[in-house]
């Protein structure tokens, strides 16, 4: 290790002691590391083991599947001990990450048969390594960080399959004025290609997508300690169906919390205006999950506009969490599952024509009953109308959404509704020509949904290559805020056209 990567090293701990992490330069090789881990097992699980039980436990959580190490992490596990007890017990207080304990080392050496690693600096959560920090000097560029990391993984007997650095979440690459971060995954979904990037490779923004680069205002943002268990717990996405770590990115992050703290002050409406391919089903897949443990909202309904989208968004969500929402085939399954208490059918997936049909008296299936004498879906729905029920739209610009806005607030009067949109509709690109040369005019977003909640424009996409760039010399001038008000009016013009017909 150079000097200067030595002196990145120090003022990084001592950063993080002002974090209130606690420096153990003790923990320097495997043994020390396992007596810690241990420590703080017994502690939190108020249980003292025998030399046999420890070797036997670590054996049981040490795998070398990046993935199944994610979940024991996550998740209550079970024991039995010498006497035939169970021990049901967590590795880290998965309630309230804050309340674990926060400590940083640095030189780890865990020396095996085949490998000599040295570590740079190490997170650890109640004695569990869940962050790797490798640092440079700043001649040397992050890539060589990453290419390090990669290097040790590929390693045979590397620490991170046959020890407690199995449990590695993320790792952070810095030369001071550059910081970068990215998951641990299993092998297929972690190398190091050609364009010396990982994918995904993450910077940290603000609100405003403005960088934060510098590894000390990156360790503030990033690092402070219920920040970091908040990221870890509720923004790391475990991807049941591919078996892989996804990290949302910094703006999906705000995003889901700008609408959890609305849901959480109960602050009316808004909409999150991000640019088509940023990922706003994972977004909304997040914002809805965690309102399924918020006791004070009866119902998330994610809403669709059309039958295709409803398979599409339900396999997503799916995807993420198996078994996270079910097939509505028809308005009395809807129904149903908005009447039910179980926790399964808290969130819910649908069209907004189904939607529609179980508030609209006068439709065909409503009539139907009335004439029946049974009751309608509207009446059915009845003990719902003063609950508190999230609805959260898919493309909200559309202009059919109007009556069903109607609709929905007037027979859920607390309800609170939230859109994404990748176009929205401001008074400048409002209006229209109607097919007989009237002008016409559709609702703005804000009109609907109240107010913006988080913005990541076509710039901001460009500007960290989510989206393919493209010739700014074809839009005839070199300003960002032109531009995207020009990509943003030609797809609302396709949108229209489509309305339209």
């Amino acid at each position: 290790m150079t000097h200067k990567e030595a002196q990145i090293e120090e003022k990084l701990i001592g950063k993080l002691q002002d974090l209130k992490y606690t420096y153990r330069p003790d923990i320097r090789d495997k043994a020390s590391l396992e007596k810690n881990f241990r420590e703080k097992f017994e502690a939190l699980n108020r249980v003292s083991l025998t030399d046999a039980e420890f070797a036997r436990l670590r054996d049981e959580i040490v795998t070398a599947d990046v993935f199944n190490a994610a979940q024991t992490l996550r998740e209550q596990g079970y024991f039995q001990r010498e006497d035939g007890t169970p021990l049901h017990y967590t590795l880290v207080n998965i309630k309230d990450w804050c309340k674990n304990e926060f400590e940083v080392i640095n030189q780890l050496c865990i020396n095996t048969e085949n490998s000599h690693h040295r570590y740079d600096v190490i997170l650890l959560i109640n004695g569990v390594p869940v962050v790797q920090i490798e640092l440079k000097n700043h001649q040397i560029v992050t890539r060589r960080a990453m290419e390090q990391i990669a290097n040790y993984k590929n390693d045979p007997g590397n620490g991170y399959g046959n020890t407690l650095m199995c449990f590695m979440q993320l790792f952070i690459v810095s030369n001071e004025h550059n910081t970068y971060y990215f998951a641990n995954n299993r092998n297929e979904h972690f190398s190091f290609n050609a364009d010396e990037r990982f994918l995904p490779i993450y910077q940290m923004a603000n609100a405003q997508n403005e960088k934060i680069a510098h590894l000390h205002d990156f360790a503030n943002d990033f690092l402070a300690k219920c920040t970091l268990g908040e990221m870890i717990s509720r923004y790391m996405v475990l991807v049941q169906s591919e078996q892989k770590l996804l990290m949302m990115r910094p703006y999906q992050i705000y995003a889901v919390k700008a609408i959890v703290e609305c849901i959480h002050q109960n602050r009316g409406n808004g909409y999150i205006w991000h640019t088509t391919g940023s990922g706003k089903t994972l977004t909304s897949f997040k914002a809805s999950t965690l309102l399924k443990d918020n006791p004070d909202i009866e119902k998330c309904l994610f809403v669709v506009d059309r039958k295709d989208l409803d398979r599409q968004t339900r396999e997503e969500f799916n995807k993420f969490q198996d078994g996270c929402v079910e097939e509505n085939t028809n308005t009395e399954t809807l129904v149903r599952r908005m009447l039910s208490e179980d926790y399964a059918d808290k969130v819910i997936v649908t069209t907004i024509q189904k939607l529609g049909l179980a508030l609209d008296e006068n439709s065909k299936r409503n009539q139907s009953k009335a004439k029946e004498g049974k009751q309608t879906f509207k009446e059915r729905l009845e003990p719902l109308r003063d609950k508190r029920i999230a609805f959260i739209f898919d493309e909200c610009h559309r202009s059919q959404f109007g009556d069903n806005h109607k609709a929905i607030k007037s027979f859920f009067p607390k309800a609170q509704l939230f859109g994404f949109t990748g176009t929205p509709i401001f008074d400048e690109n409002s209006t229209y020509t109607q097919i007989d040369g009237t002008v016409g005019s559709f609702k703005t977003t804000e009109d609907i949904f109240e107010k913006e909640l988080h913005a990541y424009t076509i710039t901001h996409a460009i500007e960290d290559k989510n989206v393919l760039s493209f010739h700014i010399d074809y839009f005839g001038k070199n300003d960002k805020k032109q531009i995207m008000k020009i990509v943003v009016r030609r797809k609302l013009k396709k949108s229209h056209r489509r309305q339209k017909q």
